[in-house]
């Protein structure tokens, strides 16, 4: 039995070395994020329960829990939370809400909610400090613009060390240029199947995001070009989504 407990444990530790060692190499940011695959049909309802939700937060009060809101054209609804460790999911931050509402209206939510879905789930990301560009200070909050873009590098375990080291010159380019288009890079974390890397960029609108793209893109030149052709010689797969964030739906205590 001892053999056997030893077997798990070593194995549960191997699988989990790689988000390990991502966390551990600059103390990058943890975030979890609960996301809803929201019905085309249910986006208004979802959104009206969601400030419904925010308002009994508010009025109850709901400490040690804050997110913020990001949804995608394609009906992708992100909570995003930052947390300092996976120990906290330990811990039900829901329950005073839940005392306060009563239980029959708390649960009276959620049932609401779970109408507008029929896939939702929850998965951890970390934002990673030494690959993402922003010289004027490291924020995940942009204010006035909401617009997003996230651009997804699937990229095979083989390949993660190569990918990296091609979005630091990438970086190193953009920091050496002076662009004016900053960017934040994520990597998947616990809770996901395969691995990936994602920048996220802002704009005040779509509009704005097209003009800082082309003018970024004539900053860059030939070198530009030669190091994003370098960065997708080790990405197996390519996805981009637009969306924006909801400052109205998203929640920090008082």
């Amino acid at each position: 039995m001892s053999t056997l407990k030893s077997t798990v444990w070593i194995t549960v530790m191997l699988f989990l070395l790689p988000y390990l060692n991502i966390a551990q190499e600059s103390k990058n940011q943890l975030f979890y994020i609960h996301e809803d695959q929201v019905k085309p049909s249910m986006i208004q309802e979802y959104e009206q329960i969601s400030k419904e939700f925010k308002e009994a937060c508010t009025k109850h009060n709901l400490q040690d829990l804050s997110w913020q809101v990001a949804s995608t054209s394609t009906g992708r609804y992100l909570n995003i939370s930052p947390i300092k460790n996976m120990a906290e999911l330990d811990v039900n931050v829901m329950a005073p809400l839940a005392e306060k509402m009563g239980e029959e209206a708390f649960k009276d939510m959620f049932k609401r909610f779970n109408r507008c879905y029929d896939k939702h789930g929850d998965y951890m990301v970390y934002l990673n400090e030494e690959l993402t560009y922003m010289p004027e200070g490291i924020s995940t909050t942009t204010e006035g613009q909401n617009y997003r873009k996230w651009h997804f590098l699937y990229v095979t375990p083989q390949n993660i060390q190569n990918l990296k080291g091609k979005l630091k010159e990438l970086k190193a380019l953009f920091t050496r240029k002076g662009s004016k288009e900053y960017y934040r890079i994520y990597h998947n974390g616990f809770g996901t199947m395969g691995d990936y890397y994602v920048a996220v960029l802002t704009a005040i609108d779509e509009e704005e995001y097209a003009k800082k793209s082309k003018a970024n893109q004539v900053l860059l030149g030939e070198e530009g070009k030669k190091v994003f052709d370098d960065v997708f010689k080790y990405v197996y797969k390519y996805e981009v989504e637009s969306g924006s964030m909801h400052p109205e739906l998203s929640y920090s205590p008082k």
